[in-house]
């Protein structure tokens, strides 16, 4: 059994922050020229190239059949549809917007929680809910009156995500989360690069085929590498730290893709979706100081009789 550390733990967590607004900085210059299909297929193929061989040298488990094979399949699905749909957004919104809107995903998860897999959720934590998804519309508003429809990209990514983490929910007593994620680089793959090869022959633009520069090889290449060192991060600081005690942090993607969005793009948040990031933020640290307490409310389970 792992030991709790939770300082390591929090490093961790912080590499993750540092790293997931990284990714997405690198995918908004590279959709400027590649095509989102393309996108895609390298960051799942190199997600597979770098974890099969780890998989390998480590002797972790990775075969599935019957229930596990099907649902690590709809994971990947959705893994690649949030993906897709993240990769869209950020065409058309700041960093720090797209993100931003995104972080909704907590609420989702809530709801959920309570409609799906009938989890107890008060009446304080439904409202902060509420309160949350108010500051995101702050967000959508002035993105939604620059450039549309569009500006709708980031919920979807909310909704499959959330959908993603209940079913990685219902997977992870089964099956090593690296192994998982190498399946998951295989299968997207196996997906993708047939999809491609018809839509270049077909002529689609989104899943064409295109010659990379020089330069973009390397951003290519650090799409994938980023994006699964990234997840690897976050699952590797759960071993050693409480979720309760990481959650609060993941807030900090925020400010990060504000910073890398100024830096490389120019783009800062306007005063209307600045403040509704405050918002979101505020009822999501609510929504998690919340779950703590009742965790730590909740009597200890009684030992059965010697």
């Amino acid at each position: 059994m792992t030991v709790d550390r939770p300082v390591l733990g929090i490093l961790l967590m912080l590499g993750f922050c540092l790293l997931a607004p990284l990714g997405d900085a690198v995918a908004k210059l590279l959709g400027e020229t590649l095509p989102l299909g393309q996108l895609l297929l390298v960051r799942f193929a190199v997600q597979a190239a770098m974890l099969i061989p780890l998989v390998a040298a480590t002797g972790r488990l990775w075969r599935m059949r019957g229930r596990i094979l099907r649902l690590a399949a709809l994971r990947t699905l959705l893994h690649m549809g949030g993906i897709g749909c993240m990769f869209t957004a950020l065409q058309y919104l700041p960093l720090a917007d797209a993100i931003a809107i995104a972080f909704v995903m907590p609420f989702l998860m809530l709801l959920l929680g309570k409609y799906v897999l009938g989890e107890e959720v008060g009446g304080r934590r439904l409202a902060a809910c509420a309160v949350g998804f108010c500051g995101t519309l702050l967000v959508i508003q002035p993105s939604f009156a620059e450039v549309g429809w569009p500006a709708l990209f980031p919920l979807g990514v909310a909704v499959l995500f959330a959908l993603f983490m209940l079913v990685t929910r219902q997977l992870a007593k089964d099956i090593d989360p690296i192994g998982l994620q190498a399946v998951s680089g295989v299968m997207a793959t196996a997906v993708l690069l047939p999809v491609l090869l018809i839509g270049d022959f077909a002529g689609s633009a989104p899943l064409s085929l295109v010659a990379p520069s020089g330069g973009e090889w390397g951003l290519l290449a650090a799409i994938g590498v980023i994006g699964t060192c990234a997840h690897l991060l976050m699952t590797w600081s759960l071993r050693y730290a409480p979720a309760a005690t990481l959650a609060p942090m993941q807030y900090l993607e925020i400010p990060v893709a504000t910073g890398f969005g100024w830096l490389i793009f120019r783009d800062l948040p306007n005063g209307l979706a600045g403040a509704g990031i405050c918002v979101t933020v505020a009822a999501g640290l609510y929504i998690v100081m919340r779950e703590r307490a009742m965790a730590q409310a909740k009597p200890p389970p009684a030992q059965a009789p010697v």
